[in-house]
């Protein structure tokens, strides 16, 4: 890559992050459905035509975030250790993250992170896009079971019950916090949770998914 890409590639990241960090701001203190693209694109100093360059809807003004972590559960299995199944890889991933309150395992009591999720669970259009990005999530990672010689239907049924035990182990994590819990107080359920959940999976797909060679 050449400087001039460079720069030109640095300057579309910044400008990204920009509309996104204003998107957010505004949403937090007006509601989601009170705020039009057109009012994002205004106080980012935007046309809505360069907005919609960057982001092809309103929630994916929100849910841009997400895209970081699409192929993080397909590299963890990818890049696992020799004697590890995908499920206990994806375990000691998501345990990991819990003990470093990893906001995208909803065990985080910054509010910054509490407003943003509060946000994405109280509206309804950001559920359904947020299945997008869980949809890119499974795809992902089956492709990478796939690659291990795992039948296609095994793959996906396999990436489905993956994915899904890490969106709904954050979101039972985020409902503690907003109860009330401090993220400390939380974690000892969450790795509770966790342990269970992952092993109600590996009773099953430990047979049918390979351990690394």
């Amino acid at each position: 890559m050449d400087n001039t890409t460079g720069l030109r590639e640095s300057k579309k990241l910044r400008t990204r992050r920009q509309l996104a960090a204003t998107a957010l701001e505004l949403f937090l203190e007006r509601g989601f459905d009170a705020v039009s693209v057109a009012d994002v694109a205004a106080a980012a100093e935007v046309s809505k035509p360069t907005l919609f360059r960057y982001f092809p809807s309103k929630e994916d003004l929100v849910l841009d975030r997400f895209a970081d972590h699409q192929d993080e559960a397909a590299r963890i299995v990818r890049d696992r250790e020799a004697g590890r199944t995908p499920v206990r890889a994806l375990r000691e991933h998501f345990l990991a993250a819990l003990a470093e309150r990893d906001p995208i395992t909803g065990l985080c009591d910054h509010p910054n992170v509490l407003a943003f999720q509060g946000l994405l669970y109280s509206t309804e259009s950001l559920g359904s896009r947020l299945a997008h990005y869980t949809a890119r999530e499974v795809e992902l990672l089956a492709a990478v079971l796939e690659g291990e010689s795992v039948a296609p239907l095994t793959a996906r049924l396999a990436a489905l019950h993956l994915v899904t035990v890490r969106r709904e182990l954050g979101r039972e994590n985020y409902r503690r916090i907003s109860a009330g819990q401090s993220a400390d107080e939380a974690y000892p359920a969450a790795v509770t949770d966790a342990d269970t959940a992952f092993a109600l999976l590996a009773d099953g797909l430990d047979q049918a998914l390979p351990a690394r060679a």
